[in-house]
């Protein structure tokens, strides 16, 4: 993914997420002004604290200090108004910002998660987005505050003493290249370090989820170099973001100790002219002093902003992805359908140059069980997911009971579906929602019945809590053979016409095997069945058995008629049971 495409627009794309906070942005600002108003007043309050402390006069002392506190008080109150505001306001801004990427994201394709790092992904909806919390956070009261409190305590020192106010309207331009030429390099060391850090995700989410086969193959040293190297590309471009912030504030401290230096000596030398008394020199350094704390806030963030200018620029190329998928504006909801299949004229392929199906013609009737077979490669798996609309053909039209099926919804079209994968995954939760996944009130009653039909309800019952028995992550503390029948029956609870299944038993020993085929044979009934498998013992049973390889269907008929014919289908047929 490429970042160069938002630069600098990329906050703008938030300004929708902070009109919707606009009541708590507001309350934000009211309580920065409070907080600001206040803050000139203390140099006053030290000038009249400072002559009664030279005149020795304790009762005025102890007079203008107990305003100096009571300022101190509602200057607390403004602060704690302030931040309590923000946070309310930034947070619910990422929560909504999280939701939309997130929601976005499912509208893209398979064919979008298929080259995208899950561990990038997941790094963009929680660290990136964080970090824009922050920086909303920290920019809405911290660095308002920081600039106001600049802008007045300017005001109030220039008219203290315009000489004296000069040295700092001479240094501040100075000061004001100096952070932005930092900024710029900011931004783009942080871009490294961003992309850095989500290879690293993007590799432990790979790994780890891949751990069997890394302790399977003794390839954890490997993996752990591989890490190890990963790591020191994010070391290197954090330590280079660092290294220039390090840089930076030397540099600055230096320009503000001199223009202090410079301050005393021009001071000293208005007082002996007459121009100044001691006690507004003493409310000037308080104000300097003041000054002091905001410059060095707006200066860090500042960074933080360019810095966070690359994740807000990572989260919204999420944004401005576009589905290859796309619904019509007027699509309407499937009825409820009777199986009835048409492929017309089908033509389709991952890339231009590479079709995998050409001119693809099939007519299934309501019930039939159809099974695909054929070499890796023939386009078995890609007639299914056209079917579910995974993918959209380049040439042609695919019809359910005589609908085009671009002209329906495609949640209303996926819930006449089932399918049963080869690999099943399971989700967090308990049993029963993972059968009844997708669904937010559960019928216990359905569950268990789409159980008994997929020979699951037996040892789901043996379970220390039965269907509340909570599924771990990925649903390792189950077999092959318990998984794939829980995934038939969340297709069963669908209650669909049309039933994928995808190698649903090629996984499995043969004692689950034929629990699992047994579950399938229910499953199957009075529905428009789908089968692809490589093993040919599956599929004697089925109504057409369609051999495909190179994108066409070579060879249609039973079982028994393709043996007859003795052609691919028979050759297959005799490799697979040669010995």
């Amino acid at each position: 993914m490429k970042s160069s495409a938002l630069n600098a627009s990329s906050y703008r794309h938030l300004w929708p997420f902070l009109v919707a906070q606009r009541s708590w942005l507001i309350v934000t600002f009211l309580c920065v002004i409070g907080y600001v108003i206040t803050v000139p007043i203390l140099p006053y309050l030290a000038k009249n604290a400072s002559g009664a402390i030279s005149q020795g006069d304790l009762g005025k002392t102890a007079y203008w200090l107990s305003f100096a506190m009571a300022d101190f008080i509602v200057q607390s109150a403004f602060l704690y108004g302030q931040r309590v505001s923000a946070a309310k306001a930034s947070l619910n801004m990422v929560l909504s910002l999280r939701q939309q990427v997130y929601s976005h994201l499912h509208l893209l394709g398979i064919d979008y998660f298929a080259q995208a790092q899950t561990g990038d992904l997941a790094y963009r909806l929680t660290e990136d987005i964080d970090r824009i919390e922050e920086v909303v956070f920290k920019m809405s009261q911290q660095f308002t505050n920081c600039v106001l409190q600049i802008i007045v305590l300017a005001g109030y020192i220039f008219y203290l003493n315009w000489q004296l106010s000069l040295t700092g309207i001479v240094v501040a331009p100075i000061v004001a290249v100096i952070i932005g030429m930092f900024g710029q390099r900011q931004l783009v060391l942080s871009r490294r370090n961003q992309n850095s850090i989500a290879d690293l995700s993007s590799l432990l989410t790979e790994v780890f989820g891949s751990i069997r086969i890394v302790q399977a193959f003794a390839a954890s040293d490997y993996e752990v170099k591989r890490f190890t190297q990963q790591a020191k590309v994010n070391r290197d471009a954090k330590y280079k973001t660092e290294y220039l912030t390090s840089l930076q504030y030397p540099a600055v401290g230096l320009l503000q100790a001199l223009s202090v230096m410079l301050l005393f000596m021009i001071g000293a030398w208005q007082i002996s002219l007459g121009n100044l008394n001691p006690g507004d020199f003493v409310a000037f350094l308080t104000a300097i002093a003041l000054l002091i704390s905001p410059i060095d806030l707006s200066i860090q963030h500042y960074n933080l902003y360019k810095q966070t200018e690359a994740s807000a620029e990572r989260v919204f190329e999420l944004m401005n992805l576009q589905p290859t998928l796309i619904e019509q504006a007027h699509a309407i909801a499937l009825p409820p359908i009777t199986g009835k299949v048409h492929y017309d004229n089908v033509s389709f392929g991952y890339s231009e140059r590479e079709p995998i199906l050409t001119d693809l013609n099939l007519q299934v009737k309501p019930g039939e069980v159809i099974a695909l077979v054929g070499p890796s490669g023939a386009g078995k798996t890609t007639v299914v997911n056209l079917l579910a609309r995974f993918y959209d053909p380049q040439v042609g039209q695919i019809l359910v009971d005589g609908i085009d099926i671009k002209t329906v919804t495609i949640r209303s079209l996926r819930h006449q579906i089932g399918i049963v994968p080869q690999e099943t995954t399971l989700f967090s939760g308990t049993v029963a929602q993972n059968i009844a996944y997708g669904q937010t009130e559960l019928d216990y009653e359905a569950i268990a019945t789409a159980a008994k039909v997929a020979n699951a309800d037996e040892f789901i019952s043996q379970l220390s809590q039965g269907y509340y028995t909570w599924v771990g992550e990925r649903g390792t503390n189950f077999s092959g053979g318990q998984r794939q029948r829980i995934a038939i029956a969340r297709a069963i609870l669908l209650n669909p016409r049309i039933l994928i299944l995808d190698e649903a038993t090629s996984a499995l020993d043969p004692e689950s095997e034929a629990l699992v085929q047994e579950a399938l044979e229910r499953a199957m009934q009075n529905r428009t069945v789908f089968i692809i498998a490589h093993r040919l013992s599956t599929v004697r049973q089925a109504d057409r058995i369609l051999f495909l390889e190179k994108g066409k269907i070579l060879e249609s008929g039973t079982h028994a008629q393709l043996l007859a014919q003795g052609g691919r289908y028979t050759q297959f047929y005799t490799q697979q049971f040669a010995s």
